[in-house]
């Protein structure tokens, strides 16, 4: 016997039970830590109806809640039940024991081992099921919400003569119930199977039959489920043919039937239908034959017919009847699609007038007389001037303004409307001196004011010209606005507010700080310590648990960003990617345009929107709508607000005719106020939003063209240009405007959104787009189009005709010395006297002002391109005014570049400028022969060495 008292690792000591005090501490703590788990778990729930009920949307929370745990509990019980009830069948029908196989007797060790178990197990697996079930289930709750509430289109599809609303509504959820019904029958499939072979129903290397009576009885009714649920199948899918995309040459998101899918995918899908029927009928009758041999021919037959009739039959109609005649065969489709592309999309209204683009009028005083009245120009570009703004009216470096300013309407001191750039002075963390936790949410809470300047004009240096600013601010805004700015793009950290901790205010020079205490009726009360504790665990800060700065009175601020607050309180809303602030009565509110979607208009061509939103201002200056939602109709149904001091959203019914929106109302009763109920002071404010514009246009470069054959080929297609004044590509960014669009001159300049098109492969212009966008307008929504028939430069060849003028040169040459660089604006195409106006502002930055001043104004018409120091200036130039000598329409104007430059003293300068010249042109000579890609080489030539010739002139560092 070995020594009890010593060893390698010393006595051994006797362990007993822990004594009863210790087993108490243990449970003690193990149910502690039970319900801290559960505590964290229920915070994010407890918090999410806190945040709810303060802004008055609870029932937005419940209905949510209720729908997502209804279709958990139904669907995860009848998954589990479904399961459950083979695997205890298969279990009932199991044979008796008889002499067993080897391998019945290595079966018989598992059967042995799960036998005391075998009631937990069949809980534990079917819970396990339900739970997956009803998780996956549960994020249907749109689908199913959008099934229970449908509203009816009032439209039919061509085809089946259906409403729309079971495109839309419909036939998503019968989908979902569908690949619901699959899923169970595969799994109950397997749970029956595995169970039948483990107690030797079904045998796999025994002798002697591989399955007992019972098991192929009832493995071909759940096969015989399976075929009917495929049954099922077949016949929706001849539905979903409607909405089912493709590729074809018409158009690379074409959505709808087709010749062959009317002329042999549909027969096919109903053939493979009635096949399936008869399959699945031969797999219930093993009930009585007991025999697979029938179901497994029908089986067979199905799959055979599948390949057949659902593959090969339909590539031979396309191969050998529509292939050789392809466009005659398709033109009533592609017909369809046109119809169904441009109804959805709300487009089908939109007009296309032919405009020449070339004047005939000799008479240049009477077009410069028109230039005045032709438009508003904005010269102020908002996506250029922001850090003029943020320069000149930040005040203090705990301020921002967004990088991209908004274009609003304001009523000038006569009382007139005017294009008015505005952006507000929010809270910037990243300036506070001294970042602590009671500085970064407790004394800085919020910004201060909206600043506002004249669209159409500059002060005495090229700055803005501002109609209200100042800190606080003051000028032609209502004095008496609250300035205040809580909520906002860039307010993205929580606050707490009101409580004894006093708010920084503002401070003005020369002035003591003000402080204030937020005292709106927005915000989540933290007085409760209940709701301190959830808090805490949700924002993973304990601090809000134990602060003094928290006591009576004290509300959270969260869920900042207007954007953010709309998606919340309207989930089933596309939000559009830039909202805007507009002072309506004495508050500013953030205006959120919003959107009802859906990808099942049936034959209407489907748009992925985030492709077709993004431009030059999206990568970094504006967000982009909904990067991967593909959809096929779209309304901008809603227009919502949110209050920038105490955060209320508003919603407000605006298409009042959307079944999209209707149906969610019926959803979400009381979430959405009428039409009728919009102020009048926010109407006046409301405008046409971009990425709706930004969607139709991207649609219109194809469906502006109403005959199938012409669609079919492609003649006029259009495409969306580049941005001229951006080096990365991407598309021109639309522009709001005020101005005359031909056909309505006698109306008077309208707030208008608008655009340009090039046809496809080519620089020149195409054709213009504008829509009245001010809301209070009858005509609002309204789009006008121009087809531009003559050869007219478009906006890259503009720019760089611009470019390549010595007025520019020389301006390169000026700005030798100062440590400038050239920000180029917005490039403003307008109608005027039947042809184009082009107006773009240049900016110099740097030098002693390291934020744009408007410098110049380039202005061309026709064939005349001038730089003027303001567009007054320009304009008598383009058009011979105030004494110049009046350029000819047609022929290039006098002032041609010089064929030798004058000299700079830098020979890099000179070199470059010489370089410049030569890429002009060469650019001009490839223009005169059509030769586009000899033009596109010299353009790019012609950039580089104004590039170089800029980067020469800076002095070195």
């Amino acid at each position: 016997m070995p020594d009890r008292g010593s060893g390698p690792s010393g006595p051994r000591i006797r362990v007993g039970r822990p004594s009863r005090r210790v087993r108490t501490l243990l449970m003690t703590l193990g149910i502690l830590a039970v319900l801290a788990m559960a505590f964290v778990m229920f915070a994010g729930f407890w918090t999410d109806w806190l945040w709810y009920r303060s802004v008055h949307y609870s029932s937005v929370f419940t209905t949510q809640l209720w729908t997502k745990v209804g279709l958990f509990l139904v669907f995860g019980l009848l998954m589990a039940l479904a399961v459950g009830l083979n695997i205890w069948l298969a279990h009932r029908l199991r044979p008796p024991l008889s002499a067993m196989s080897l391998e019945q007797q290595s079966l018989d060790r598992y059967r042995m081992g799960i036998a005391p178990y075998k009631k937990w197990m069949l809980l534990g697996i079917t819970a396990l099921i339900g739970l997956i079930a009803g998780a996956s289930a549960s994020g249907q709750w749109r689908t199913w919400l959008m099934w229970v509430n449908g509203v009816p289109f009032g439209q039919k599809d061509p085809q089946f003569k259906l409403d729309v609303s079971f495109y839309a509504f419909d036939l998503p959820w019968y989908r979902f119930l569908l690949g619901f019904g699959f899923a169970a029958a595969v799994l109950s499939l397997i749970a029956a199977a595995l169970t039948h072979y483990l107690y030797g129903g079904l045998r796999i290397t025994s002798p002697g039959a591989r399955a007992t009576g019972a098991a192929t009885g009832h493995l071909s009714v759940l096969l015989g489920v399976f075929v009917v649920l495929k049954a099922v199948a077949y016949w929706l899918d001849r539905y979903g043919l409607a909405v089912k995309s493709s590729d074809f040459k018409a158009t690379n998101n074409w959505t709808g039937l087709r010749y062959v899918d009317a002329n042999a995918y549909l027969p096919a899908k109903t053939i493979l239908f009635c096949i399936a029927v008869i399959c699945a009928v031969l797999f219930f009758a093993t009930l009585w034959r007991r025999t697979w041999q029938l179901p497994v021919i029908g089986f067979g037959l199905m799959v055979l017919s599948a390949i057949l009739i659902g593959g090969l039959y339909p590539a031979i109609v396309q191969k050998f009847q529509v292939q050789p005649n392809e466009q005659a065969k398709e033109a009533p489709y592609i017909q369809k699609n046109i119809d169904a592309t441009r109804k959805a999309y709300g487009i089908d209204d939109a007009a296309v007038t032919n405009y020449k683009g070339t004047t005939d009028t000799k008479d240049n005083a009477k077009l410069r007389a028109d230039a005045d009245s032709a438009a508003s120009y904005r010269i102020i570009d908002p996506n250029v001037v922001s850090p003029a703004f943020q320069q000149l009216q930040q005040e203090r470096k705990y301020y921002q303004f967004p990088s991209t300013l908004d274009v609003d309407r304001y009523q000038d001191k006569d009382g007139k409307e005017q294009d008015t750039v505005i952006g507000l002075r929010e809270l910037d963390l990243k300036g506070i001196d001294k970042r602590n936790w009671i500085n970064d949410h407790f004394t800085y809470t919020h910004g201060f004011g909206a600043i506002a300047a004249k669209g159409t004009s500059v002060d005495a240096n090229g700055a803005p010209d501002f109609t209200e600013s100042g800190l606080p601010t003051t000028g032609q805004l209502p004095s008496d606005y609250e300035q205040r700015v809580y909520y906002g793009e860039k307010t993205d950290q929580y606050s707490i507010v009101g409580g004894p901790q006093k708010e920084l205010d503002y401070e003005s020079d020369g002035k003591a700080q003000v402080t204030t205490s937020f005292k709106g009726k927005g915000g989540v009360s933290l007085s409760n310590p209940f709701n301190r504790a959830a808090y805490a665990v949700t924002l993973n800060e304990p601090q809000i648990l134990y602060s003094g700065a928290i006591g009576k009175g004290s509300k959270i601020l969260y869920n900042r960003t207007p954007k953010e607050r709309v998606e919340a309180v309207a989930p089933w809303l596309t939000i559009d990617g830039d909202a805007y602030p507009a002072v309506v009565g004495k508050r500013i509110q953030w205006v959120v345009d919003a959107y009802t979607t859906t990808n099942g208009y049936p034959y209407a061509s489907r748009t992925t929107l985030g492709e077709t939103t993004t431009d030059s201002l999206t990568d970094n200056q504006r967000a982009v709508v909904a990067q991967q939602n593909q959809v096929n109709y779209i309304r901008n149904s809603v227009k919502a607000t949110v209050d920038a001091y105490d955060g209320t959203v508003t919603l407000y019914q605006w298409d009042d005719k959307d079944p999209v929106l209707k149906t969610w109302m019926k959803a979400f009763p009381g979430t959405v106020k009428t039409k009728a109920s919009i102020p009048k002071d926010l109407l006046a404010h409301l405008r046409y939003p971009q990425d709706m514009f930004k969607v139709q246009r991207e649609l219109l470069t194809r469906y502006h063209v109403t005959s199938p054959a012409q669609f079919y080929s492609g003649s006029d297609a259009w495409q969306v240009p580049d941005d001229p004044t951006n080096k990365d590509n991407s598309a021109v960014p639309p522009y709001y405007l005020s101005l005359k669009v031909p056909g309505a001159e006698k109306e008077g300049a309208k707030f208008s959104l608008t655009t340009t098109f090039t046809p496809n492969g080519r620089p020149n212009l195409g054709g213009f787009m504008a829509v009245d966008a001010d809301a209070a307008s009858p005509d609002y929504g309204k789009i006008r189009l121009l087809r531009v028939t003559d050869n007219v430069q478009g906006p890259q060849q503009v720019q760089s005709k611009l470019n390549g003028s010595p007025e520019v040169a020389e301006f390169v040459r000026n700005l030798r010395g100062t440590d400038s660089e050239i920000d180029y604006g917005n490039l403003l195409t307008v109608p005027l006297g039947g042809g184009f106006l082009y107006i773009e502002p240049v900016y110099a930055r740097g030098g002693s002002a390291n934020y744009p001043l408007l410098k110049k104004v380039g202005v061309s018409y026709g064939d005349n391109t001038y730089f003027k120091n303001n567009l007054a200036d320009a304009l008598n130039a383009v058009f011979g005014a105030d004494g110049a000598t009046p350029p000819s329409t047609t022929t290039p104007p006098t002032t041609n570049p010089p064929t030798t430059p004058p000299s700079t003293g830098n020979a890099t300068v000179d070199q470059a400028i010489q370089d410049a010249q030569k890429a002009y042109e060469d650019g001009q000579k490839a223009l005169a022969k059509g030769d586009w890609k000899a033009y596109g080489d010299s353009q790019k030539a012609l950039q580089d060495a104004l590039q170089k010739a800029a980067d020469a002139a800076k002095p070195a560092s």
